[in-house]
């Protein structure tokens, strides 16, 4: 044994410290961890082939391991560190030669490029990164963060530390656009370093706030690092489930846990809105709280600029906080009432399948006792008793095809349930609402004629749709009966529009917030997945800015508006006419919707192309392209380069040696908790793209293969994950606020600076820790 060492121990040294020096020896490190995968394997082999690498591993021949076996204790469990009396046997790391392990490795790394990068499961998903770069990055050349931080600043900056709120919000809202850490820093700290610098922040306060909201698009969706994490998580906790299983005596991971062991990227989407929310808000909580205590490095400043007619504090409150308020707690509260809600009347031609029992309840002794341990005596007994009932009524019901009076008598008693307003007309209704009374609000001294005509045609929506549209109205007619009361209410939401653009913070914060909603709200919503999503947040974005930049240049830009009205046209043809005219005796209100429906996909195609086309000629796309495709790039060489990494780990049996390692603690809680820290102080000196792909799939296997919700287990490493961009001494949002920061303000100040909010992501890590429901509450509420 070298220097005392086991020869796995030192293998891992060896690769760790080459990592380390690639990584700091300035080459590429989307090519560096690669490089020292390569290295690694030759000195690992080297040192192996001259026999100074001996691994004492357990001699499974002896009687004492197999007095061990024979007491029920289960190999898999065995190890140096449960039992480290067992008798060993020196071998070599490469039990069958480096030339083995290297013939397997080459073999091995070919199959998970072709998996992972060229044309696997998980590589639409992946495409969703390229998408989200792009949306980022386009976003960012298109200005809107200057538009925020300025009208922000207007909002807070009376108030104490004001300034500092303003960067939080911004950073929020730019994580939930754009995503990209290194744009948003750069971005706030050329723009509002100066300005709190002027007005006599605290540069400690200024640079730290500005580094910690940065980072939030690591956490807010969409967020790169989930999409990223989520690829990995899925596969890591279906393969360690069943492995769960397997060991516990069950056939598999559906019968002993009784659900799919099944996490994808859209449901961690959504178990990381209000983890990132909670984060945004300590840090605006902890600039307030610095203000108040400091008044004289966080004082309240007041920005000039307007923000469209001044009203009284009862107007506001009454049209922009009361109003918004009971029209959406009346929707709520008919909904729930069922006054609103579906009028699908459609049926199936074939019976329900009869339901089955909560849990397998056919399993072998062991799987049972297994079962009964995991979800408790009641859960069996209650699935028992299910069970019996089922056989007793002669087995779960088949599903048969009804007859014609069977499904005649389905399809009324649909007809009868049917709400008296449909869901569709309620959330237009709600919607248009919305802007009336915003638009009111804003400029409440104008007449308030057309917005009442408004009104009155949203009214005559709902009457018309309660007395003469039925649930088996074709749409075609529906939207003829909608059509004039329609009108009428667009009629007035246009001049509520016209008024709300007056105002700054509707004019800068709705563009954006209308592309978040459609991105975040079909992910959120379960209604697509997060590459579709990323596809229209990119094709949004194009669009946004090239609307920017007509308004800049003083040309019109009522081509990207009618584009977008275009798509939402396509889109509402999509869901409410049936557009599939390859069938056999297609209606003619279906032809018309699908006619209308391609004219406005061919529209709002036009509409992106001449997007594009003002974006390069104006200078704009060719840098974006080049930006996102080296992002890109950077990310799946980073892919590439730690499957290399961790298959040199895998093949002298570092992976095993430090699973079995983990897995010698009996408590889970200390498992993830020591997990937790390693990846914390890995934080220090790797980027978050080589701990996902170098750190997680090692010790992926123990932390998914327990009983945590593997949601939960995702967002607290990805929020853990958070900090290495704020960590000295490679974090990288320091370095990108350093290459932009002032002269007068120096590196101490911004480690100083960073340290407190480095702890608010370590208290927001205990709070998750003790109250998991932030992160799964939002998932379980929402059907996926």
């Amino acid at each position: 044994m070298l220097f005392g060492l086991d020869g796995v121990e030192i293998g891992l040294i060896i690769v760790f410290f080459c990592l380390f020096g690639g990584i700091l020896s300035g080459f590429p490190v989307a090519f560096a961890i690669g490089g020292a995968g390569v290295i690694s394997f030759g000195i690992i082999a080297a040192l192996d082939s001259a026999g100074l690498l001996i691994h004492q591993a357990i001699d499974t021949g002896s009687q004492a391991y197999r007095d061990v076996v024979n007491s029920g204790i289960k190999p898999d469990v065995i190890s140096v560190f449960r039992y480290p009396d067992l008798p060993r046997i020196a071998e070599p790391v490469f039990v069958s030669g480096w030339e083995t392990a290297l013939d397997r490795n080459v073999s091995f790394i070919v199959n998970r490029m072709n998996e992972r990068v060229l044309a696997g499961q998980s590589i639409e998903t992946l495409l969703a990164v390229l998408m989200f770069v792009l949306m980022g990055i386009t976003l960012e050349r298109s200005k809107i963060a200057n538009d925020l931080l300025t009208t922000m600043a207007r909002v807070f900056g009376p108030l104490p530390g004001g300034l500092a709120v303003s960067i939080v919000v911004v950073g929020a809202f730019l994580a939930a656009s754009t995503g990209i850490v290194g744009a948003t820093v750069v971005t706030m700290g050329l723009l509002a370093l100066p300005t709190m610098l002027r007005n006599n922040y605290s540069p400690e306060l200024a640079t730290g706030v500005i580094a910690a909201s940065g980072t939030l698009g690591q956490i807010i969706p969409p967020s790169i690092v989930i999409v990223l994490l989520g690829t990995l998580a899925g596969d890591l906790y279906s393969t360690a489930q069943e492995t769960r299983a397997v060991e516990a005596g069950c056939t598999d991971a559906l019968t002993y846990l009784g659900e799919p062991a099944v996490v994808s990227v859209g449901t961690l989407f959504q178990a990381a809105l209000l983890p990132g929310i909670l984060l945004a808000l300590l840090y605006a909580l902890y600039a307030f709280g610095y203000a108040l205590l400091n008044p004289d490095k966080a004082p309240a400043v007041a920005m000039s600029g307007g923000s469209g007619e001044p009203i009284t504090r009862s107007e506001g409150l009454t049209w922009l906080l009361g109003a918004p308020v009971a029209l959406i707690v009346g929707a709520v509260l008919l909904g729930n009432v069922g006054v609103i809600g579906s009028q699908n009347v459609s049926v199936s031609a074939f019976s329900d399948i009869g339901q089955g029992a909560s849990l397998r309840t056919n399993v072998s002794e062991e799987c049972k006792i297994a079962m009964i341990d995991l979800h408790g005596q009641s859960a069996w007994d209650q699935a028992v008793a299910e069970q019996e009932a089922i056989d007793a009524a002669g087995g779960a019901a088949e599903s048969q095809r009804l007859t014609e009076e069977e499904l005649a008598a389905a399809q009324q008693e649909r007809i009868a349930e049917a709400a008296p307003i449909g869901t569709g007309v309620a959330v237009v209704v709600l919607l248009l609402g919305l802007t009336l009374v915003l638009g009111r609000g804003i400029a409440p001294s104008r007449a308030p004629q057309p917005l009442i005509l408004g009104a009155i045609g949203l009214l005559l929506m709902l009457l018309v749709d309660i007395l003469m549209i039925s649930p088996t109205t074709s749409s075609g007619a529906t939207f003829v009966l909608l059509a004039l009361p329609f009108v009428l209410a667009i009629y007035g939401c246009k001049e509520a529009a016209a008024r709300c653009a007056t105002n700054d913070l509707i004019r800068v914060v709705f563009p954006p917030l209308v592309l978040i909603i459609a991105v975040l709200g079909s992910i959120l919503g379960g209604v697509t997945n997060p590459t579709p999503a990323a596809a229209l947040g990119a094709g949004g974005a194009i669009m946004l800015a090239a609307y920017r930049k007509l308004q800049d240049q003083g040309r019109s830009g009522k081509v990207i508006i009618w584009s977008t009205f275009a798509v939402m046209i396509a889109l509402l043809m999509g869901v409410n006419f049936d557009l599939r005219i390859n069938q056999g005796n297609v209606p003619f209100e279906t032809w018309i919707a699908f006619i209308i429906a391609y004219a406005s996909y061919l529209y709002a195609l036009f509409g992106l192309l001449f997007g594009c086309w003002v974006l390069y000629s104006s200078g704009v796309l060719t840098p974006v392209v080049r930006e996102t495709a080296k992002v890109t790039s950077m990310v799946f060489t980073i892919l590439i380069g730690s499957q290399l990494l961790n298959l040199v780990v895998i093949s002298f049996g570092g992976e095993h040696y430090i699973q079995q390692f983990l897995k010698s603690f009996d408590n889970e809680f200390t498992v993830f908790l020591i997990v937790m820290l390693v990846l914390f102080i890995l934080g220090f000196v790797l980027d978050f793209l080589e701990i996902i792909y170098i750190v997680i799939p090692i010790v992926g296997p123990v932390i998914y293969g327990g009983s945590f919700d593997p949601k939960w287990v995702t967002i607290m490493v990805a929020v853990n994950l958070q900090t290495s961009f704020l960590t000295p001494p490679f974090g990288f949002a320091l370095f990108y606020l350093r290459g932009v920061a002032p002269k007068e303000v120096t590196t101490g100040h911004i480690y100083r600076g960073i340290i407190p909010f480095v702890l608010i992501q370590v208290v927001g890590i205990a709070i998750l820790w003790f109250f998991p429901a932030i992160v799964t509450i939002v998932p379980d509420l929402i059907p996926n």
